[in-house]
């Protein structure tokens, strides 16, 4: 999604300058400056559009981290009981 969101900006930018209502390059540079104003822009825009799949994606990685040390938690009182019945013998 970031991708297509820098690509729009992109071509956004790119006819903007052929408009000439942005500067169209900074020495022979033409294309990595609309690369940078298309990067420029896209990354906040990325941040405030994509806010709901990033909360959406923290909540599943969290629920599997959270299921993963459970697990590790289970695995550790089984070999300390392991361990603590080995050493009553």
């Amino acid at each position: 999604m970031r991708l297509a969101i820098f690509v729009g900006c992109f071509v956004v930018v790119l006819g903007l300058v052929k408009a000439g209502l942005v500067p169209s390059s900074l020495g022979d540079a033409n294309l990595a400056w609309v690369a940078l104003l298309a990067l420029v822009l896209s990354a906040p825009l990325s941040f405030v559009l994509l806010r709901k799949q990033r909360d959406v994606m923290s909540e599943q990685i969290s629920g599997r981290i959270a299921g993963v040390k459970g697990r590790l938690a289970d695995n550790q009182a089984q070999e300390d009981a392991a361990d603590d019945a080995a050493r009553a013998h």
